[in-house]
């Protein structure tokens, strides 16, 4: 079938197709996403590559309506935070590859989301202005370093999952050095 939602009935997908399917959702329904669901997206996180098994990786689920508003208001390419109905920060502890980790487990997130029909965007956090009061606003200590904050909610349109051409693979495979 290819599509990850239809109908807002959720198929069962294989790893394959869940990487095919997977977009960027700004725009959130207003439906609670279920503590389990939640749950399981942060656990399948902590199934993410990490450098000599360090596990540096910390989640932060938000789902407190003034919380997310407020991060809405912090990152400034992550207005939509505000609006929706989860999100889960990344902090990772200052570690030789915190920021290879954080991103890997990010993507399991994502990921995760996108297999249970919920709509995710990643909201960059590394070395961004705001990560300081991000992480004062979620109580978190100076030591851990910000990777991302990934918007959750179940998409407003199911046609969020169907958009965006991607380039042709001939585009942009390169088989033993960079020319074509």
């Amino acid at each position: 079938m290819g599509n990850a939602v239809k109908n807002n009935e959720r198929k069962d997908m294989d790893a394959l197709e869940v990487l095919k399917v997977r977009r960027s959702i700004r725009e959130y329904a207003d439906k609670a996403i279920p503590r389990e669901i939640l749950e399981k997206i942060v656990d399948e996180a902590r199934f993410a590559p990490t450098a000599r098994n360090v596990q540096p990786w910390e989640f932060i689920v938000i789902t407190n309506e003034a919380t997310l508003k407020k991060l809405g208001e912090l990152a400034e390419n992550g207005r939509f935070l505000a609006q929706a109905k989860a999100c889960i920060a990344v902090f990772c502890a200052e570690t030789k590859y915190y920021l290879e980790d954080g991103c890997a487990a990010t993507c399991n997130i994502m990921l995760a989301a996108a297999e249970l029909g919920v709509g995710s965007c990643w909201v960059a956090g590394d070395k961004k202005p705001y990560c300081g009061q991000v992480a004062e606003l979620l109580k978190v200590p100076a030591t851990y370093k910000l990777v991302s904050l990934v918007s959750l909610g179940y998409p407003k349109s199911t046609k969020s999952f169907y958009i965006a051409e991607k380039r042709a693979l001939k585009e942009m495979l390169h088989w033993e050095n960079f020319e074509k």
